[in-house]
């Protein structure tokens, strides 16, 4: 692997495409997922998925989320930055050599993913989970988590659009 924003790219889009292959729209997830917005005691997570049991209330109740730091390596894994684990299970993702070093300093509750060799039809990575996450309990409800998603989704998807709407004007 390269330099560090290269492979914090490459990771950010292999868990990307891990926890929603195929831009499936059933699959509810998304990216820089902020919490306490405008305080002191403002994190971020860098990728967030919610699986409800099913799509009544008490399905989507009980529906599960998955938090997701990408760290690229060790030093990055030392910051004070990005160990945001507020879901019911919690990942790192980081290349295999981060792992190796850091990996009796990683929580007990928390899993990793490692890159699994290079997808055969594009630029990133096929991760496996080299440590499975054990199930926590959340200290958040499943409306503000659900809030914050579709915040963070819905900021995504305006940048999407004024990228087209810019690609647009140009053309």
């Amino acid at each position: 692997m390269s330099e560090r924003p290269e492979i914090t790219r490459i990771l950010s889009k292999s868990i990307q495409k891990h926890i929603c292959p195929g831009n499936d729209q059933r699959i509810y997830w998304a990216r820089e997922v902020t919490f306490d917005y405008y305080t002191e005691n403002a994190v971020r997570v860098d990728f967030m998925r919610f699986k409800p049991v099913n799509n009544t209330v008490s399905g989507i109740e009980k529906g599960d989320f998955f938090c997701y730091e990408v760290k690229s390596s060790v030093e990055d894994f030392h910051s004070k930055n990005g160990h945001n684990f507020l879901g019911d299970y919690n990942y790192y993702v980081m290349p295999d050599e981060v792992y190796e070093q850091v990996k009796k300093e990683i929580p007990y509750h928390v899993g990793v993913y490692v890159p699994d060799g290079m997808h055969y039809r594009s630029d990133w990575y096929d991760l496996k989970a080299i440590k499975k996450a054990k199930r926590q309990d959340r200290s958040r409800p499943v409306s503000e988590m659900l809030l914050m998603m579709f915040r963070s989704a819905a900021r995504e998807g305006r940048k999407e659009n004024v990228c087209k709407d810019n690609a647009e004007e140009d053309n």
